[in-house]
């Protein structure tokens, strides 16, 4: 994605996401200009939870739907790549995004606050989180569940297998430096 311009008329919408359906939470709270396509949120969502970015996505707005365009999409689906949060979203507004239809991760996004930016600030920025997201692949909120047990349990009879597939995870760290290094690729440039 190319970096967009900050100017004296963009605001900062600071949203809290969510990761839907694990326990113990798993969130980041993120800064993000208004004048950014939900797309491009995609990729701050991507990047700030530890996604891979390998699997179909979209959003919903007021019973509204936001996809990337693809042949596939029937005719209610709207162009996540041309819709900005301006425009969809507010202060105190509620977004869901989907992310991997098959195991199906639902992210709550709130706005919790519509800032003036900073100046010299880079956007988009993450603030604060909690816990890693689940691996890729591991079978949806109730997959994760599994695992965790797994983990957890020397004699589950998947422990080994587990514990060498997951390469480490550890379901308790979280790093907010390198949440927040990893949107430095998509930083807008700031002329405000």
């Amino acid at each position: 994605m190319a970096p967009g311009l900050i100017t004296a008329s963009t605001r900062i919408l600071q949203i809290k996401i969510e990761l839907g359906e694990v326990r113990p939470h798993v969130w980041r709270r993120v800064l993000v200009p208004d004048a950014m396509t939900l797309n491009g949120l995609h990729d701050v969502i991507q990047q700030a939870m530890g996604w891979t970015d390998s699997h179909l996505h979209e959003f919903e707005i007021d019973a509204q739907r936001f996809a990337p365009p693809d042949e596939d999409n029937d005719e209610e689906v709207l162009d996540s790549t041309t819709a900005t949060l301006g425009l969809v979203a507010g202060q105190n507004s509620d977004l869901s995004y989907l992310y991997d239809f098959g195991d199906g991760w639902s992210h709550t996004l709130i706005v919790e606050a519509v800032l003036a930016p900073e100046p010299g600030g880079r956007y988009p920025r993450c603030l604060a989180g909690a816990r890693p997201c689940p691996p890729e692949d591991v079978g949806g909120p109730h997959g994760y569940g599994e695992f965790l047990a797994a983990l957890r349990d020397p004699d589950h009879p998947g422990h080994e297998e587990l514990t060498a597939w997951a390469e480490g995870f550890d379901p308790g760290s979280f790093d907010l430096a390198i949440a927040d290094k990893r949107l430095e690729e998509l930083a807008w440039i700031n002329s405000a």
